[in-house]
């Protein structure tokens, strides 16, 4: 704006001092004898004398304005400066004179707070700060009112993280880490294993470990409970101590409780009075040997109800003899069950796997998920006598259930053996081999139960038996159905508990039963 009002003053001074044209006088008259160069010549050197000092004032004019318009120009760069306009949320807020001040707000405002809260995770909500930049006239900056201002209009919140069980909040923790770790322990001693548990270690055939506790691999874990966190508003009064939330969730904060023995008591009884395993009862009364019990004794039934419950899927690998069969030769001069060996025979090996779902440490379910022969059993040659006598088994076991499924395998469990294995599948139960039955009833802990004698050395059992359909003293046939299975006695579920037994010792009924 200066410089065009400059140029206006110059081209007015050229107007005022510039002549007017005139006509050239008599005098100035072009002879027939002057050429045309010669009196342009002339011309133009008669106007520059006549108006000399005219034309002087009007180049020194233009030269002042020039002066002029360049000093202008300088003085209004000189006042100009460069601001930045905060913005929060699209509204401003104040004028800095440097960018990097609400860069560097930014980033440290939120390090200095958790400063100042160094227990409580802090949100400050600093996203919604832009700025803009202008360059102005003689505009003023006040970087100190534009940062107390921010500081006045965004908060520091303090935040926690809830913890949900079930949609029920447990407590309220300072961060999402913190939640984090305190599950971690929660699952650490069911999930933790050591270099050497690490791998699944095979288990001998000849070797009689608690397959409850025996070494595995965990394949999985889980809470068996909804686990939630959410990040909520709070006063950092509200905040939880993690290691009481990790006592809480394990132990569901329940008091000691006592049983005292009275008369007649027995640990199956005990349990199904107070609505209870046996498991239970063992786990925590050690003392208890053979389940013999004093009038007067306390256990503990301590019934702890974890908030929150570990569920793992674990693979046990064991070894397993397989029973070899054996070749019998007919030999009709001798009268049945005389025998004389020909060849021996050798008991072979499978590799099998097992996987075992517990609770909070506890076994509740367990599969044959897979068998793999190691060693084929080289099968035996005796001769035998034909001579029949009714009843007499083959030696050679049959499954008892078709499409059967083993929901429990033989060996220990918390301290007491298992003294068969669980069978799932259709509920028809059959004889394994030929025999008679010698025994039929109910007990406490097999419910429904038969017993069959085979003639040969072997005795079979079936227990939890919903119906018995034989009766003692018949004589049975391989694959005769003798009952349907059941969950009577001490039994979760439905299912058949088979056993056998070989000159009145327990045999592992996988010895003789292949998948």
């Amino acid at each position: 704006m200066t410089g065009f009002r400059g140029m206006r003053f110059v081209m007015d001074l050229v107007k005022r001092f510039t002549p007017k044209r005139e006509s050239l006088t008599v005098n100035e008259s072009i002879s027939d004898e002057q050429q045309p160069d010669e009196v342009s010549t002339s011309k133009t050197l008669t106007v520059i004398k006549r108006h000399k000092w005219s034309l002087a004032l009007g180049v020194g004019a233009v030269a002042l304005a020039g002066v002029i318009t360049f000093t202008g120009h300088q003085y209004v760069e000189a006042g100009m400066v460069s601001v930045y306009h905060v913005m929060l949320n699209n509204e401003e807020v104040g004028i800095v004179s440097d960018s990097k001040l609400i860069d560097e707000y930014k980033k440290n405002r939120l390090k200095e707070v958790q400063n100042n809260f160094p227990n409580v995770h802090v949100v400050l909500k600093t996203d919604g700060i832009t700025y803009t930049s202008e360059r102005a006239y003689n505009l003023k900056a006040d970087d100190q009112a534009a940062i107390a201002k921010l500081n006045e209009l965004i908060v520091p919140q303090p935040v926690g993280v809830a913890l949900k069980v079930d949609g029920k909040t447990i407590a309220i923790v300072k961060d999402q880490a913190t939640a984090d770790d305190i599950l971690n322990k929660v699952k650490e001693p069911f999930v933790s294993k050591t270099k050497n548990e690490s791998k699944v270690a095979v288990l001998s055939a000849s070797m009689s470990d608690d397959i409850s506790t025996a070494p595995s691999e965990v394949e999985k874990s889980e809470f068996v409970q909804q686990v939630d966190t959410t990040e909520v508003p709070i006063d950092p009064k509200e905040l939880a101590n993690p290691e009481e939330v990790v006592k809480s969730l394990q132990t569901g904060d329940v008091a000691p409780a006592k049983y005292t023995v009275v008369e007649g008591d027995c640990v199956s009884c005990i349990a199904k009075k107070l609505g209870i395993t046996k498991q239970f009862i063992y786990d925590n009364n050690p003392g208890i040997q053979d389940d013999k019990l004093k009038i007067g004794n306390q256990l503990d039934v301590t019934v702890l109800k974890p908030t929150l419950s570990v569920k793992t899927t674990e693979k046990v690998v064991k070894n397993q003899e397989i029973q070899y069969d054996t070749e019998y030769v007919l030999d009709d001069s001798m009268r049945v069950g005389e025998l004389k060996p020909i060849s021996p025979g050798k008991n072979g090996l499978k590799k099998v796997t097992i996987q075992v779902t517990k609770v909070d440490g506890l076994m509740t379910d367990e599969q044959v998920v897979n068998e793999e022969i190691i060693d084929q059993p080289v099968t035996a040659k005796v001769k035998k006598g034909t001579k029949v006598i009714k009843g007499e088994g083959t030696g050679k076991f049959a499954w008892p259930v078709i499409s059967p499924s083993i929901s429990s395998t033989f060996g220990y469990r918390w301290g007491k053996l298992h003294k068969g294995i669980d069978i799932t599948g259709n509920r028809t139960i059959m004889a394994a081999d030929n025999g008679k039955v010698i025994e039929t009833g109910y007990k406490s802990d097999y419910g429904n139960y038969i017993i069959i004698n085979h003639l040969n050395g072997y005795e079979t059992l079936y227990g939890h038996l919903s119906q018995i359909t034989t009766k003692t003293g018949t004589i049975v046939e391989k694959g005769d159905k003798i009952g349907i299975m059941g969950s009577t006695g001490d039994s979760t579920g439905v299912h058949l508990h088979f056993e056998i037994h070989n000159q009145g010792s327990l045999e592992n009924p996988l010895k003789y039963l292949n998948r």
